[in-house]
């Protein structure tokens, strides 16, 4: 309520759900006090989601389970931390952020509002969606390669290889 209640000194209603995402955004990383038997080092900063992940696989492999402890970013940082780097270059430190992008070779999958709209796409929702969805379904189609063996033809490389294979053929 006091967050609101700043919002309303100047004059905006702001709904609840919309502080609830920007405080999740906050909470999304964590540090890691123990990597324990996964791959991540003692102190490194991660997303929340994937060291629950890693620490699936390793509970599944009777390993040793890494431990953290919640981090609160600012709102700067934590928008600067999103898995877009065009919607975090487009926020606050530009340069930094895409030649970060650029020197660790990061692909943007333009999953948000926010990228779908400064590359001038469809937005992920409302009648974007179909769009979206149908990409997906498409790109995610080639998935299955079909393979089909074939009889290799020989090659001949010296006309004395070219009169054994028609003798053979």
């Amino acid at each position: 309520n006091e967050v609101q209640e700043v919002y309303r000194l100047q004059g905006v209603k702001i709904n609840d759900k919309r502080i609830e995402v920007i405080v999740r955004q906050m909470l999304r990383k964590v540090e890691i006090d123990s990597a324990g038997e996964t791959s991540f080092l003692r102190g490194e900063h991660v997303d929340h989601d994937t060291l629950l992940e890693a620490n699936d696989k390793a509970r599944a492999e009777d390993k040793l389970e890494a431990t953290y402890k919640p981090l609160l970013l600012g709102i700067t940082k934590a928008s600067l931390a999103t898995d877009s780097f065009i919607s975090a270059a487009s926020f606050q430190e530009t340069t930094r952020v895409l030649t970060d992008a650029a020197v660790t070779g990061k692909r943007d999958s333009l999953r948000g509002l926010k990228e779908n709209v400064i590359v001038g796409r469809l937005i992920p929702a409302g009648t974007g969606l179909a769009y979206h969805k149908e990409r997906y379904r498409k790109r995610h189609q080639g998935d299955e390669v079909k393979v089909v063996a074939k009889k290799p033809t020989p090659v001949a490389k010296t006309e004395d290889d070219s009169e054994a294979l028609e003798k053979v053929s």
